[in-house]
C-alpha cells in the first residue's frame, strides 16, 4: 500500500518524471502534466555526479544512461595561459558509491527521453500542452482546474514546475529566485580526443572556462562571465561568436574545442540564478519538488542531482505509509531542506568568492559537500 493512489505531477522535468516513476512502481497512478508540447530539455550537456547516478540505478536507468554518456572519476584543474598548463589533477569522490563512477557527462535531451519511456513503461500518463488554472486543497483531495476546461481530484498534487514554478504561487509560497550576478555561455559539439573529463579554467577575462564530455562523439563546453541581459538579444550567430571571442583566453584542448564551435543553434546563454524555499515545502496536498522548492547555480553541478534525490527521498516516504496524514510531507521537508539548503548555499559561496575575486577554500568547501553526498539522502 501507499499513502496516496491517485497523483498529479505538474513539470515533466526530472524531478517529476522520475517521481512518476517510483511512485507507479508501487501501484500509485501518476499523471503527468506540462505546458511544453513534449518532452523537453535545453540542448546542451548535463554534468551528473555519483549522487545521481544512485538515484538513476533505482529508477532502472542507469545502463542506458552509462551506454549513451561518458563516465569519469578525475577533474582538471587548467591556467588561463596560453599554454592551458595543468595546474592539479584530482580523483573525485564516488558519492553514488564505489560501483559507480564518480560523473558522467550526458547530452540533455538523452537524459529526458531515457527517464521519460521509463515512465511510459512503468505506467505513468503523459499530457502534454495542458496547464492548470487553479487548485483547491481540500482534507481528502485536491480539485484542479485545468487550461482546457477540464477539472480533476487527486489525492496528491506534485508542483515539479520549475524555478518559476506556478504551482509555488498558486499555494500562496512567495520565496522567488534572484539571480546572483553571473551568465554562462553553453555550447554543445563533437569531442576531440584530448577531452576525456572535465577540467576547469578559472581566471582570465572570465570567472570560469570548462567542458565535460557527454559521449564518445560529444562534449558540451562552457564559459562563465558577469551576466548582461543584452546578450540574451544576441542572433545565435552573434552569441556564437561572442563565445568563441571568449574562449580565446584559454587553450591546451580549448584550442581543439574552438575549432568546432561552429553551429550557432548548438548555443546558448542563461543567468545564475537561485532559491530554497525556508520551511514547509507544501500547503495541505500540494507540495513542491525540484526547482520549485530550490535552485542552485551549476558551479558545483547539482542541480539535477537534488531534483532526482527529491523525487527518491518523496516517494521513500509516500509509498512505506499506508495512510496520508500532514505528517509525511512535514518529513520530505525535513530530510530534504538541510542538504539542499547546503548544496545551495555551497554553489552560491563558490560564485561569490569569484566575483569579489577572493582565494575561498573552494577544495575545502567542495570536500564538505561531497561528503556529504557521499551520505544517502
Amino acid at each position: 500500500m501507499a499513502a496516496v493512489n491517485d497523483v498529479l505531477v505538474v513539470g515533466a522535468g526530472m524531478a517529476g518524471v522520475s517521481l512518476g516513476i517510483l511512485l507507479a512502481e508501487a501501484g500509485v497512478d501518476v499523471r503527468i502534466v506540462d505546458t511544453k508540447d513534449g518532452v523537453h530539455a535545453l540542448g546542451s550537456g548535463i554534468t551528473l555526479q555519483g549522487n545521481a547516478l544512485r538515484v538513476l540505478r533505482v529508477l532502472g536507468v542507469w545502463d542506458q544512461v552509462a551506454a549513451h554518456g561518458y563516465a569519469f572519476d578525475g577533474l582538471g584543474l587548467r591556467a588561463p595561459d596560453p599554454h592551458g598548463s595543468l595546474v592539479a589533477e584530482l580523483t573525485e569522490l564516488r558519492t553514488g558509491g564505489p560501483d559507480l563512477p564518480a560523473t558522467l557527462g550526458i547530452y540533455r535531451p538523452d537524459l529526458a527521453r531515457i527517464v521519460v519511456d521509463r515512465a511510459v513503461e512503468a505506467g505513468v500518463r503523459f499530457d502534454y500542452g495542458l496547464g492548470i488554472e487553479s487548485l483547491d486543497s481540500g482534507p481528502d483531495a485536491v480539485s484542479v482546474a485545468f487550461t482546457d476546461g477540464t477539472a480533476g481530484r487527486y489525492d496528491l498534487v506534485v508542483g515539479a514546475d520549475g524555478i518559476r514554478s506556478q504551482v509555488r504561487s498558486l499555494i500562496g509560497i512567495t520565496t522567488e529566485p534572484r539571480r546572483t550576478g553571473m551568465g554562462i555561455w553553453r555550447a554543445f559539439t563533437t569531442r576531440p580526443e584530448s577531452v576525456t573529463r572535465t577540467d576547469l579554467y578559472y581566471g582570465g577575462p572570465s570567472y570560469i572556462a570548462g567542458y565535460c564530455p557527454t559521449g564518445q562523439d560529444s562534449l558540451y563546453a562552457y564559459v562563465v562571465e558577469d551576466y548582461d541581459p543584452a546578450r540574451l538579444e544576441l542572433s545565435p550567430q552573434d552569441g556564437l561568436d561572442v563565445m568563441r571571442e571568449l574562449s580565446t583566453a584559454y587553450h591546451g584542448p580549448w584550442d581543439d574545442i574552438r575549432e568546432r564551435l561552429t553551429d550557432p543553434s548548438r548555443v546558448n546563454y542563461t543567468k545564475f540564478e537561485t532559491h530554497v524555499v525556508p520551511d514547509a515545502w507544501h500547503r495541505g496536498r500540494v507540495v513542491l519538488a525540484g526547482d520549485a522548492a530550490h535552485s542552485c547555480p551549476p558551479t558545483i553541478a547539482q542541480g539535477a542531482a537534488m531534483a532526482l534525490e527529491d523525487a527518491a527521498v518523496l516517494a521513500e516516504i509516500l509509498t512505506a505509509a499506508d495512510d496520508f496524514d500532514d505528517a509525511l510531507l512535514r518529513a520530505y521537508a525535513d530530510r530534504r531542506l538541510p542538504r539542499a539548503g547546503a548544496v545551495v548555499e555551497g554553489s552560491v559561496q563558490l560564485g561569490d568568492w569569484l566575483l569579489a575575486h577572493e582565494r575561498g577554500d573552494v577544495p575545502g568547501l567542495m570536500g564538505r559537500i561531497s561528503g556529504m553526498l557521499a551520505q544517502k539522502p
